[in-house]
């Protein structure tokens, strides 16, 4: 599936992904293919993808690896999860 990362800066990751774990506002949730069309409020946490996700050499230092899954720390912001595409809105 196709996971964008979106700031008001810039676009943080446009790239095909096997799952994304967000925080939610009634907890952590995952998203893999197929997954039913989601919108959802995010808290502030950590956006998680596997580790064998190969990221681009610009975006490596917004990651850290955290039990063994890439993590980007977030404030909040949106998420949406529609056709196999998820876009996170976040600041």
């Amino acid at each position: 599936m196709q996971l964008e990362i979106v700031t008001p800066e810039k676009v943080i990751l446009n790239q095909d992904v096997q799952s994304v774990s967000v925080p939610g506002v009634e907890g952590e949730f995952q998203i893999l293919e197929n997954h039913a069309p989601v919108i959802s409020v995010l808290t502030k946490g950590h956006i998680k993808l596997e580790a064998n996700t190969k990221l681009p050499k610009e975006v490596e230092d917004d990651f850290h690896k955290v039990n063994g899954k890439l993590c980007m720390e977030i404030t909040g912001g949106v998420i949406e999860m529609n056709n196999n595409k998820v876009i996170v809105l976040t600041d």
